[in-house]
């Protein structure tokens, strides 16, 4: 009895050992519903626009859209003379020559006298389900020193662009061509 009870007692041990060596089972993942991602838009309002060009240093960090220089001729209601930012975004955009320009695409246009007087900066800003009957453009229109003129959904500048591919008066996307080169004689006067 007592090798009976001797054996066992090895047995168990050994088996215990086993036992202790094995690693655990990883845990069994929960299933859970993946969590509502709502897309992250910008600030559109005239001031946060503005501060965030302030920030990003526009004129001194971005490049000149495609194919212009600066003081580039321009057409009203934007004035004699140009001079277009494009962001990051909007330039990659441009240079794989995109159909469109993507969310967080920015486009900033100084607009200047015939003299070289800046009289305004006008912007847009593509901002994912802003405005989706008007292809999500922000819109804004500054004085020279920052003030707010015209900002959000500027009806004045969104049916003067409706003619034009993306909103974008820049000859065809797909193709790189000058902004605002001549747009007409029925335009708006004011806004944007």
């Amino acid at each position: 009895m007592t090798r009976l009870r001797s054996s066992v007692l090895v047995a168990l041990a050994g088996l215990a050992a086993a036992c202790e060596a094995r690693p655990e089972p990883p845990p069994v993942p929960i299933q859970t519903a993946p969590a509502r991602v709502e897309p992250v838009r910008p600030d559109t309002t005239a001031r946060a626009v503005w501060a965030w060009l302030g920030d990003e240093r526009y004129a001194e960090t971005w490049e000149l859209w495609p194919e212009t220089v600066e003081l580039h001729p321009g057409a009203e209601p934007h004035g004699a003379l140009l001079t277009t930012f494009v962001n990051p975004i909007a330039r990659a955009a441009l240079r794989r020559r995109a159909l469109a320009l993507p969310p967080g695409a920015a486009v900033v246009m100084e607009n200047y006298l015939p003299d070289t007087t800046l009289v305004a900066v006008t912007v847009m800003v593509r901002s994912a389900g802003y405005d989706p009957g008007r292809h999500d453009w922000f819109r804004a229109r500054y004085g020279s020193t920052g003030e707010i003129e015209a900002a959000g959904r500027v009806e004045a500048c969104a049916e003067c662009h409706a003619r034009e591919p993306d909103q974008l008066f820049s000859g065809e996307l797909g193709t790189l061509a000058p902004v605002d080169e001549v747009i007409g004689d029925s335009l708006p006067t004011a806004g944007g």
